[in-house]
């Protein structure tokens, strides 16, 4: 039987928004808080910890903020490179 993964946007909302919220609370900050560091309100933090709609800005200000950028960069320029092989002669 062929099944096939799909991969919804909204679960990876969801799920970034759970890592996020991990991050937040290894760090022994609140919602209140962690929105303060970043001159963000609490709603937006709410909002990303919960998968609803956020900007790319904010995420990468957040990933910023827990020093998890370089990683973030580092699987970009990975797959990227993935994209950089030479074609085939053939």
């Amino acid at each position: 039987m062929l099944t096939f993964n799909f991969i919804k946007i909204e679960d990876l909302k969801k799920e970034l928004g759970s890592l996020i919220k991990k991050m937040r609370k290894a760090n022994s900050l609140t919602q209140e808080g962690l929105a303060e560091n970043l001159n963000l309100s609490r709603l937006t933090i709410q909002k990303v910890e919960s998968g609803k709609n956020f900007n790319f800005d904010t995420l990468l200000l957040i990933f910023q903020h827990f020093n998890q950028l370089e990683s973030f960069y580092s699987f970009l320029k990975e797959k990227s490179s993935e994209y950089n092989k030479p074609d085939s002669l053939y």
